[in-house]
């Protein structure tokens, strides 16, 4: 059995004794598989769920090479918002508490900037902020990175879902090229791999129990035999029954997704269609909606879903099934990613007996077959999505940054960050989830209130669409 305890890394002996009077005996797998790598200076990507001890690793990791007699920021801690920052600025004054006046300072939006400015200049070793609070900081002078060693990332995923990419990478550019990056992460998003690439030396991967590989994603196929008059109206039928969080119905032609979009509105489901003849800015608008959880299901042709990654998708419905084989495993691949659990449901006709055939030979396994008429509707209200879409009139071209809208929606609009979802800043507009029971009012605050200082125009997007 592998040694865990905390007794067997090279922390100093103030740290050994602060850990052991906190209770920390043994390391988390996290901890134990990142913190000897961390202490050595390795660039380390940390994939591991909320609540598995990342806080721990990276704090012990940049204390470690903390100089306490320089006041000046040596580590520098992102966070996607304010109650994030706070929770780890807490832990690491806890761990630090046995070294000399170690200071640890949280800047982040919905606070005022004034007393965090003259903090600064009092001098301290380590920053955990907001991205957008951080890009103030920077812009204004005020916080200054010349003697930075170490970078931490934490929630990297959060943050990219809440639109921070380009103010990661300001921050990053900010930074010494000499210095450590460590980034934790719940999954491994695509903008995550472009920071990895960018601002990251030869980076070791650490994954732990709960990560995407450590356990195997589980897909479950189950067919339903239909006719052709039958197809469109079981897909209805399927999201009743099995009540997906969000699902993609994938079809084989642009005008069976407009078809399936018109009956599933009219069964009361909230759909938006992705196919070819959508312009640009529809099609945007349709993905941002999608990807933020403020409709339930995409129906969309395989050539408009391409590059399309959703995270946490629960459900792949195949309305025709695929004539080309590796097409069905990339279609329900999208599904059961990041260790959970996945459906996949088909719906196939006689004639495409011979499809299925091939596939179930590929896969080396026959689908699940269930009788269309044994399905049953599940308890419970009609299926919502759990957030609706706001469009602000404003984006990169007003400078109108996430952290900005954030900032808004928390500060003066009164609302939890716990309420708020993803944020998207286009050139022109910017998008923001709201949980779907405050969007009206959340319209009306933001419409009443200002956005950098000036009076916006808001409106939900589902209102355009009506």
């Amino acid at each position: 059995m592998p040694d865990t305890a905390f007794s067997r890394l090279p922390l100093s002996p103030a740290l050994l004794a602060t850990l052991d009077q906190l209770g920390y005996a043994q390391m988390t797998p996290i901890q134990a598989a990142s913190l000897p790598l961390a202490l050595a200076g390795q660039d380390l990507i940390g994939e591991a769920q909320t609540g598995s001890g990342k806080t721990a690793a990276f704090a012990l990791a940049l204390l470690h090479r903390l100089d306490a007699a320089l006041p000046r920021v040596q580590a520098l801690v992102l966070c996607p918002t304010r109650e994030l920052a706070d929770q780890v600025t807490q832990e690491i004054r806890r761990l630090a508490r046995a070294a000399d006046n170690i200071k640890v300072l949280s800047l982040c939006g919905g606070s005022p900037i004034k007393p965090q400015i003259e903090s600064l200049a009092f001098g301290a070793h380590i920053a955990v902020g907001t991205p957008g609070r951080l890009i103030d900081h920077l812009e204004r002078g005020t916080l200054d990175l010349a003697a930075l060693n170490t970078l931490v990332l934490d929630e990297a995923d959060r943050m990219l879902d809440m639109g921070f990419l380009d103010d990661i990478k300001a921050i990053a550019k900010r930074a010494p090229p000499k210095r450590q990056t460590l980034l934790f992460s719940a999954t491994f998003p695509e903008g995550a791999k472009d920071i990895a690439a960018t601002f990251m030396r030869e980076p070791a991967t650490v994954k732990v129990a709960g990560s995407k590989e450590a356990a195997a994603s589980r897909i479950e196929q189950i067919a339903f035999e239909v006719t052709e008059a039958q197809r469109l109206d079981a897909v209805p039928r399927l999201l009743r029954a099995y009540r997906p969080e969000s699902t993609i119905a994938f079809c084989n032609t642009k005008q069976q997704c407009r078809d399936l979009e018109a009956v599933l509105a009219a069964q009361g489901f909230v759909a938006l269609a992705l196919h070819g003849d959508l312009e640009q800015r529809d099609r945007d608008q349709v993905l941002i909606q999608f990807a933020n959880r403020s409709a339930s299901v995409l129906v969309a042709t395989d050539v408009a879903a391409r590059g399309l990654d959703i995270a946490n998708l629960a459900c792949v419905i195949n309305v025709d099934v695929s004539a080309d084989v590796e097409q069905h495993v990339h279609r329900i691949g999208r599904t059961g990613r990041a260790g959970a659990s996945g459906l996949a449901l088909s719906l196939a006709s006689l004639d495409e007996m011979g499809r299925v055939g091939r596939i179930e030979q590929l896969q080396g396994a026959p689908f699940q077959w269930q009788p269309l008429d044994g399905l049953q509707d599940a308890p419970g209200a009609p299926l919502l999505p759990a957030m609706d879409t706001l469009q602000i009139l404003g984006g990169r071209k007003e400078k109108i940054r996430p952290g900005d809208i954030l900032g808004a929606l928390t500060g003066e609009a009164g609302f939890s960050a716990t309420q708020i979802g993803k944020i998207n800043v286009t050139d022109f507009h910017s998008y923001v989830a709201v949980e779907r029971s405050i969007a009206r009012e959340a319209v009306k605050r933001l419409s009443q209130g200002k956005l950098k200082g000036r009076k916006v125009k808001v409106r939900r997007l589902a209102d355009l669409a009506d």
